[in-house]
């Protein structure tokens, strides 16, 4: 007999291929082997040039701030979803959360893997779709690694004042490409440039995820060099606080330099960097 857990599974595949559509979620497997075990993975790729994004407001709106406190969102053990943005999660023994956006990427994220393989430690990666759909391999490695596999939507947009068809589409494409690939859809989203509105916040929580922000900054993004990456996350770092970096999007040389940098000294602090749970 069926149980409550397995019918909520079944319910939440459903709604993945009503917004996907299993026509284009076939094609993608078609054109990228994805789903394929067997399939061989990409040999040499050439470094893909960075991503065109929306015009950027100015700076100081460009990542909106975290608030302060703690949201309702309790940490590992919580029902997902939540429909509270989580900047920091209850933790104990100086857990924190290191987060990574916009890979995978196949340089630069497998150099994080085994930085973070090094010192056993585990963190949480926000793909993004069209990213992802061509390395299924790095899905995966990420995932045994004991790694978080999140959503960061297809292709990247600001979701705020898009029409609700295109928010679904967005997070329900890459919902069902993560499905597809390691067999679970994930519970976890974050709004490209942190920006989430009460209509992407409603179909986030739709699609079982639990939307996710970040209490600390390492400024990565901006290219500040490696020793300044590394001092954001130093300075900024808070028990339960979730840190924001990525491993694609862009040249990443600098954010694989600070971590390894930065992690061992977090280590020696008596901090404890985990994946964030449902």
């Amino acid at each position: 007999m069926a149980t409550e857990s397995d019918k909520r599974t079944t319910t939440r595949r459903r709604l993945l291929q009503a917004v996907v559509g299993l026509g284009a979620l076939g094609a993608g497997r078609a054109l990228f082997g994805v789903g394929d075990s067997g399939g061989p993975e990409p040999q040499a790729v050439p470094e893909p040039q960075a991503r065109p994004r929306p015009p950027e407001p100015p700076a100081a709106a460009y990542r909106l701030r975290p608030m302060a406190g703690e949201t309702s969102r309790s940490g590992p053990g919580a029902a997902a979803p939540h429909a509270d943005i989580a900047y920091t999660l209850s933790a104990g023994r100086r857990e924190v959360f290191l987060t990574f956006d916009d890979g995978p990427h196949p340089r630069y994220t497998p150099q994080i893997l085994r930085i973070l393989r090094r010192h056993r430690v585990r963190a949480t990666f926000f793909v993004i779709g069209e990213n992802a759909v061509g390395f299924p391999g790095l899905l995966r490695a990420i995932a045994e690694d004991g790694h978080a596999v999140a959503n960061h939507t297809w292709s990247h947009p600001q979701l705020t004042g898009l029409p609700p068809d295109d928010v679904r589409s967005e997070l329900g494409r890459t919902s069902a490409l993560i499905d597809d690939v390691l067999g679970a859809a994930p519970n976890l989203a974050r709004a490209p440039y942190g920006a989430w509105d009460d209509l992407s916040l409603s179909i986030c929580n739709e699609l079982g995820m639990s939307p996710v922000g970040w209490a600390t900054d390492s400024l990565d993004w901006t290219l500040p060099g490696a020793e300044n990456i590394a001092d954001a996350v130093l300075a900024g770092i808070r028990p339960g606080g979730i840190v924001l970096a990525h491993d694609g999007g862009g040249p990443r040389r600098q954010t694989v330099e600070a971590l390894r940098w930065y992690l061992p000294r977090l280590l020696d602090d008596g901090y404890r960097p985990v994946p964030i749970e449902p």
